[in-house]
């Protein structure tokens, strides 16, 4: 017999809850018939998933193996019942969105002309802010971050990565010539964050390693600033190419070292709290801008 999903939810939580009675208080049935259910699962799938005394309970390493994939599935039908919601419900009301102000500009605004006219009834108010805020303190639904991240009760939705660059201006590059190798840039002006330092370590292979460290001459604490004093051709950035991708077709940014580049893409999230008043208004922007996003990350 195929192992249903009602059975999958009781075994998850028995172990969410580290009850059978407390699991079966949330899920709506009684100790017993979690007990049942429990047991039959086992028998459908010839293993012991959970072994049970009068004080604990604890997974076997085929019950650790099968919760994770558990959860995978569950969360995979959560997300397909919200997806066909949207085919009945029309979704409304205001919709905040966070991000950095490089990406907002670049990967967002861009976009948000069709967005309404797809989505006429979602109110938007569009935030920027380079530090990792609190949602709930900053009232914001949705936040785009950029990097790995950190572990967080944020439920977390990969929008895609997208490739670092080193790059410069022609104007730049015409008073100054192109570096040949990763070692000729200690003998360029390099452009750097001010913060977080590992921004600094640039995506390239060398000698000694598949990261270059850098010194920088000229530091910025956002990325958009760093954008501008390229193109002004005051020194050599390493940038997103989600930021600088119309800038490189246009010739008004040129690639640098590509043979060196490591390959390194940054990872792009949407984090937010699991909402169902919200789910519908979330899950259509992130459908979208996920799709957008699709033209130039990995």
């Amino acid at each position: 017999m195929k192992t249903r999903s009602d059975e999958l939810q009781v075994f998850v939580s028995v172990i969410d809850c580290g009850s059978i009675s407390a699991a079966a208080e949330q899920v709506g049935q009684t100790p017993s018939a979690v007990s049942r259910t429990l047991s039959r699962l086992e028998a459908k799938l010839g293993t012991t998933l959970i072994n049970r005394t009068t004080r604990r309970m604890d997974l076997t390493e085929e019950g650790r193996f099968f919760l994770e994939r558990a959860k995978a599935i569950l969360e995979q039908m959560d997300d397909l019942e919200e997806r066909l919601a949207l085919h009945h419900q029309t979704p409304s009301g205001r919709l905040r969105i966070n991000a950095a102000a490089p990406f907002m500009l670049h990967a967002i605004v861009p976009w948000i002309g069709e967005f309404r006219r797809r989505y006429p009834d979602i109110e938007l108010e569009l935030n920027t802010d380079d530090l990792i805020i609190d949602l709930l303190e900053q009232s914001t639904d949705v936040a785009i971050r950029i990097g790995e991240l950190a572990d967080s009760s944020l439920h977390a939705r990969s929008l895609g990565c997208s490739p670092l660059q080193v790059l410069a201006s022609p104007a730049y590059l015409e008073r100054h010539g192109a570096p040949r190798h990763v070692e000729d840039l200690d003998q360029h002006c390099l452009l750097g964050f001010s913060a977080p330092e590992s921004l600094n370590q640039w995506p390239l292979r060398h000698a000694q390693g598949d990261r270059w460290g850098i010194r920088p001459h000229l530091l910025a604490s956002s990325g958009e600033t760093l954008r501008q004093l390229a193109l002004a051709g005051e020194g050599i950035v390493c940038l997103s190419h989600f930021m600088t991708h119309e800038d490189i077709r246009a010739g008004r940014l040129q690639v640098l070292l590509a043979g060196a580049n490591n390959g390194y893409r940054q990872p792009v999230h949407a984090v937010y709290y699991r909402n169902t008043q919200l789910a519908l208004r979330i899950q259509c922007f992130l459908d979208f801008i996920q799709d957008k996003l699709s033209a130039y990350a990995c």
